[in-house]
């Protein structure tokens, strides 16, 4: 997994084990401690230099967390990774067992055996002793691209916290980039959760999920998942070339040469998951029909079901995705106008906001001329602690009601709860509009609730109380 997909992240949890917190001098200690015994291969001399350590550390978690990767009074040793990439592991039966009762059986269970080298060929070496640091030390440490390999080693000796540690990282760190992997994963692992969130990303953000490099990483049973996606929000030609990108991987994967049969090859029945017929014609024409993964046949097929009468019979699905339904959170009670209030003058009407759940957010709806029907060029754009997450300047059009009128970003945004971000907009177009009053602080829409505040950003007399972006567009 690429180290950049997620940030480093080090977790105490809040168990009874760990409710009491390490002081920095009793934490120097253990360091150490450890580093003495890792640099001395004579246990009983580094044992010797100090010959009281026990003394030193004033809590059980401390004194266990001196025994962590340490050969003194180890019982048991761990040959752990793949060939040619192993490491070897001390440990300690009793500390074991009390934190897995997978170690448990085979230390004490009925059909223990009573081996002084355990060989772990599945599990890489640095996530072993992230389970064990969880283990010995009652510490969460973990970092990109280490955290499915130590989620692993977790499912596989039941270690539920630090399993659900590790899915909780995992969430955090979602985004379109990694979504699709992930989402192989969360199945593999059998966690529901993790793949519920995988699914929302996707359906949301279909578009940069599916061309993201991850998309290329899966494997074909995800990509049939994908592919049946009722609701993802992405146009067919999207779908079509991801799903040719893919296969130009899996050929590599299994060292075929990346020509049109073998692509075609490769995907299989799954290319009739792609909702060709739903495409606008001159994206099939000038891409589908024209990739050469299609036969003569299906090509002449869809033409006709495009152009004809009586349509011929196709295998591919012509039933348009539905995808995700945007819903609109309004912010005023009311909108007014007057002749000599709300003008456009290139000044910056903003507004802050902060959810209570993850939301993807589309777009605004504006308010438009109050004069008539009237054309509007927007910059509208959005920021988290100033700095900008998107942008986009877009026309709309007018037609001088009260109405709400959408601008959409490129893609929908990922915000994440209990942060505030800033939506704004610079309007060029009729001087006068609607704008809105009595505006609300707190909105609910659904299972979301939405804060509002005032933005220093707002140059234009945009506030909580009245003006303009009156509605956040969302998916959820």
């Amino acid at each position: 997994m690429a180290a950049e997909l997620y940030p480093t992240k080090k977790l105490v949890p809040s168990t009874s084990a760990s409710s009491t917190t390490t002081s920095s001098s009793s934490s120097s200690s253990i360091q150490q401690y450890q580093q003495q015994n890792l640099t001395n291969n004579n246990t009983s001399n580094a044992a010797q230099s100090c010959c009281n350590w026990q003394g030193l550390f004033p809590t059980i978690r401390e004194r266990n967390s001196v025994m962590f990767n340490n050969e003194t009074m180890a019982d048991v040793h761990f040959v752990v990774g793949p060939p040619g990439g192993t490491q070897r592991v001390p440990g300690h039966k009793y500390v074991l067992a009390v934190g897995s009762s997978v170690f448990h059986a085979m230390f004490y269970g009925e059909l223990a055996e009573d081996q002084e080298e355990i060989r772990i060929p599945d599990v890489e070496p640095p996530s072993f002793l992230a389970m064990l640091k969880y283990i010995y030390c009652d510490e969460i440490d973990l970092c990109a691209d280490t955290v499915l390999a130590t989620l692993y080693a977790a499912k596989k000796y039941i270690v539920p916290h630090l399993a659900r540690a590790c899915v909780n990282f995992l969430e955090t760190s979602l985004s379109a980039k990694n979504a699709c992997v992930l989402l192989s994963q969360s199945c593999l692992f059998e966690e529901p959760d993790l793949t519920q969130r995988c699914w929302e990303v996707i359906d949301a953000q279909a578009e940069l999920a599916l061309r993201s490099e991850g998309f290329c990483d899966i494997d074909s049973q995800t990509l049939e998942s994908i592919l049946r996606r009722e609701t993802l929000n992405a146009k067919e030609m999207v779908v079509f070339e991801a799903a040719l990108n893919w296969a130009e991987a899996e050929c590599q994967r299994q060292d075929l040469s990346p020509t049109i049969e073998n692509k075609r090859l490769v995907l299989g029945k799954a290319i009739y998951l792609i909702r060709i017929p739903t495409m606008v014609l001159e994206d099939f024409a000038n891409g589908a029909a024209q990739s050469g993964v299609l036969t003569l046949n299906e090509t002449n097929d869809i033409f006709l079901w495009y152009t004809a009468a009586k349509k011929p019979k196709l295998l591919f699905c012509s039933k348009p995705r539905k995808g995700l339904a945007p819903q609109r959170c309004h912010r005023f009670q009311s909108c007014a106008y007057r002749s000599n209030q709300w003008r456009y003058r290139g000044r910056c009407d903003s507004i802050q906001f902060a959810v209570d759940k993850r939301v993807f957010i589309a777009g605004f709806g504006l308010y438009g001329s109050s004069c008539g029907s009237a054309e509007y060029s927007a910059k509208i754009e959005l920021k988290r602690q100033g700095v900008s997450m998107a942008q986009r300047i877009i026309k709309y059009f007018s037609d001088g009601s009260s109405s709400t009128f959408p601008v959409s970003f490129d893609y929908p945004v990922q915000i994440e709860p209990d942060t505030f971000y800033t939506a704004s907009v610079v309007l060029d177009g009729n001087e006068l509009s609607y704008f809105g009053q009595e505006g609300m602080t707190e909105v609910q829409c659904g299972k979301v609730t939405f804060q509002f505040q005032c933005s220093s950003d707002s140059t234009n007399g945009t506030g909580v109380q009245g003006g303009q972006i009156p509605e956040l567009v969302f998916y959820a």
